[in-house]
């Protein structure tokens, strides 16, 4: 393999002073070890989508189905805005040759799974998904997702791994059968 397989990362999770606090959660397993095999392409839904560093804490509220994004303490909404980024994003990376993603787990953007949803009373509910995750993973239903505190379970790490690889042999080849029509 002479090329680097390209995924989509977290921003936070390369090292990048993005998080609302103006932190980062370098997680040196993915860029130490993936990063020998993997090109990353860093995304932060967040200040990409116009949100400033530091920034005031969001979660999602409402229906699980359709959250909204709110800020924690003053409450103004930043659904739209994320969304219309999202509409975007997803579209610049349908050219950007991904196969994979990995996501920061438990953020309202990135998250993948379980993702705190407020409702009008009561506990959080952990079925939500972060509005961009979920706008990546209906757009790209085929490319292997994950996030990145699932990678420290060996099983999951190894899956997510081999249908990367996977996937990417499987656009080579797709890629060379195009090219062997045209002849």
């Amino acid at each position: 393999m002479t090329e680097k397989i390209k995924i989509g990362v977290s921003s936070c999770l390369l090292g990048n002073p993005v998080r609302y606090d103006g932190g980062h959660k370098h997680d040196r397993y993915i860029t130490d070890i993936l990063g020998q095999y993997f090109d990353f392409i860093p995304v932060c839904p967040e200040v990409e989508c116009g949100l400033p560093v530091p920034r005031e804490t969001m979660r999602l509220v409402g229906d699980p189905e359709k959250p909204r994004l709110l800020t924690t303490r003053t409450k103004v909404d930043l659904t739209g805005q994320m969304l219309k980024f999202c509409d975007k994003k997803v579209k610049e990376l349908e050219t950007a040759g991904l196969c994979g993603f990995i996501f920061k787990k438990d953020s309202p953007s990135s998250g993948l799974y379980r993702i705190k949803v407020y409702g009008e009373s009561g506990p959080a509910q952990r079925t939500g998904r972060g509005l961009f995750a979920a706008a990546f993973a209906d757009n790209f239903p085929l490319i292997p997702l994950e996030e990145e505190g699932r990678l420290h379970d060996a099983a999951l790490r190894e899956n997510f791994i081999e249908r990367v690889f996977c996937y990417h042999r499987w656009k080579e080849f797709y890629a060379d059968e195009a090219d062997y029509k045209k002849n």
